[in-house]
């Protein structure tokens, strides 16, 4: 395992330790390290930083194939709310290196570079591509309220006094001209 910048985790597995053949597999329980994620403007924290994760490597005649699995755990506020929200990821990733990739980009994996296989880039990837469209304190959050900003699953109301935008007047006119 590697350390590159103190603020960006970086775990990797160097290819050699396997030593395989074609038609051999290699198993191995590997410590990878998470950074936080930015999304949506909102930072959520991965809990554990270091997770345990199952790597597979097979060596076939024609190429190496990467299998990785980990379950992530993400902290950070509800996109309606912004109250705590947990979101549990359980991944499954899988990547193919070629032999002989040649030009093709679809024939080899963007996390191998000389030998050593980039888990925590490959990791925060396939969470990332795990993530539900929106991180929720609960599946049935009412969010706040666009008026007055309260929380609507504390207090749900409506106000009933309509408020007109200003903006909207010259399209108000309009309207009851026609």
């Amino acid at each position: 395992m590697g350390r590159a910048l103190p603020w960006l985790a970086v775990t990797t597995f160097d290819l050699r330790q396997a030593k395989l053949r074609p038609g051999e597999e290699y198993r191995d329980e590997q410590e990878i390290e998470f950074a936080p994620y930015d999304l949506g403007g909102q930072r959520y924290l991965p809990v554990p930083e270091t997770v345990p994760a199952e790597l597979v490597i097979g060596r076939g005649t024609s190429g190496t194939v990467f299998e990785l699995r980990l379950r992530a755990r993400l902290h950070g506020p509800c996109v309606r709310c912004l109250k705590d929200a947990v979101v549990d990821l359980p991944v499954h990733a899988r990547e193919y290196q070629a032999t002989s990739p040649g030009e093709s980009d679809e024939l080899r994996t963007q996390y191998l570079d000389e030998n050593r296989l980039d888990l925590s880039t490959w990791a925060r990837d396939a969470v990332a591509l795990a993530l539900p469209e929106q991180i929720l304190c609960r599946e049935e959050c009412a969010g706040l309220c666009a008026v007055c900003g309260e929380d609507l699953n504390e207090n749900p109301h409506e106000h009933v006094e309509e408020r007109r935008d200003p903006r909207w007047a010259a399209l108000e006119a309009l309207k009851e001209q026609l």
